[in-house]
């Protein structure tokens, strides 16, 4: 007895005119194109849970890995030939993004200019502001552009694919003095507001802060023992700063996680922050190589809760420079706060907002 030709797929039973073969297995043909494709390049047929490409393009491996390429912005899959770079870059983009990006005030995520250093002193700052809802509009940005950069290049602006509706606002570093007294941050806000942004009232926007890994000491052994003490600090009093940050323990579990290393020493604490090489979405990021970042804090377009945060990051950086292991092991929360000069109006006033500085409740203006 003639034995019976099945489907290695679904089991039907085959005739000879309607079975079919592919890489030594026997199939219907239902169950050959449902299993198998053909490569949109090579025409080659391929199982189709090992195709490459996207979802208008379907490829081999062999013609994706050496032919195709894809866009860094928009995931777009393109041809080696239709790929287009910006200068001093190894990242592919296709050509509605090239243009985009190259031509736009919004410059490309891995975008990063020569650092321009504004006023005096150690200890500059440099911002990382998202501002959401308003548009990933180049015009928009280069109205905050113009009001900022009047005097010179002080900002610029980024795609950051984080952010749905906007784009971040990147300051050069700055002291903190001059981001008071010289950088007109309060203009740049309310024209961010009037173009429709927000910052604080989306699930997207944080502030960054980066500072100067330089100003902590003259030597690496120097920046290390203060840089100890600033993720110490921070480990410790994470409640406190948990509250000031305005984030959810959840979105800082996601974006600016804690080390959860505290021990009684800084030197053990940091050892074990460092250990545990948890990447860049951590309170106090350290994998910059010229500076740490504070990912603390919740956007805003409040120019008070603005300043109040960068004169708490510098209290916190002060303190971490200018004390030492043990005394920064000893000082609580209410020593810091009471070290803070009453010139941090700003500081203090957030402060007291937050119930963080004395009892009395102070009015808080609306977040943007």
């Amino acid at each position: 007895m003639k034995e019976k030709t099945v489907c290695s797929v679904c089991g039907a039973v085959l005739t000879e005119e309607n079975a079919r073969e592919f890489e030594g297995r026997i199939m219907c043909e239902t169950c050959l194109y449902d299993k198998t494709v053909l490569c949109d390049n090579c025409q080659d047929r391929i199982w189709r849970d090992e195709a490459e490409g996207d979802a208008t393009y379907t490829l081999c491996h062999h013609c994706y890995e050496n032919h195709y390429t894809s866009c860094e912005d928009c995931g777009r899959l393109i041809h080696n030939e239709d790929a287009l770079y910006m200068d001093d870059e190894d990242y592919p983009y296709c050509r509605d993004c090239f243009e985009k990006l190259n031509n736009n005030s919004i410059k490309n995520y891995y975008y990063k200019p020569e650092p321009i250093f504004y006023g005096s002193g150690n200890l500059f700052y440099g911002v990382e502001l998202e501002i959401d809802k308003g548009g990933e509009d180049g015009s928009n940005a280069q109205i905050l552009l113009d009001i900022a950069n009047k005097n010179g290049e002080r900002i610029y602006c980024k795609h950051d694919g984080s952010i749905y509706d906007g784009f971040e606002v990147v300051s050069h570093p700055m002291s903190l003095d001059y981001h008071i007294n010289n950088m007109n941050w309060l203009s740049v806000f309310e024209k961010a507001v009037e173009l429709d942004y927000r910052s604080h009232n989306t699930t997207t926007c944080g502030l960054h802060i980066h500072c100067s890994r330089s100003a902590f000491g003259k030597d690496y052994e120097k920046q290390e023992k203060a840089i100890g003490r600033v993720v110490f600090f921070v480990e410790r009093h994470w409640n406190e700063l948990v509250k000031f940050s305005r984030r959810t323990p959840e979105n800082l579990s996601h974006w600016a996680a804690k080390y959860a290393t505290i021990s009684d020493t800084t030197e053990e604490t940091y050892k074990k922050a460092k250990d545990k090489r948890m990447g860049r979405y951590v309170a106090v990021n350290l994998e910059n190589g010229s500076t740490i970042e504070f990912r603390l804090f919740r956007g805003t377009l409040c120019y008070k809760t603005f300043i109040a945060t960068l004169q708490l990051v510098d209290e916190i950086c002060y303190w971490a420079i200018n004390l030492t292991d043990k005394e920064m092991e000893e000082l609580s929360w209410s020593d810091f706060v009471s070290k803070i000069l009453p010139k941090k109006v700003e500081l203090i006033e957030y402060l007291k907002s937050k119930r963080l500085y004395v009892n009395e409740a102070v009015t808080e203006s609306e977040e943007m």
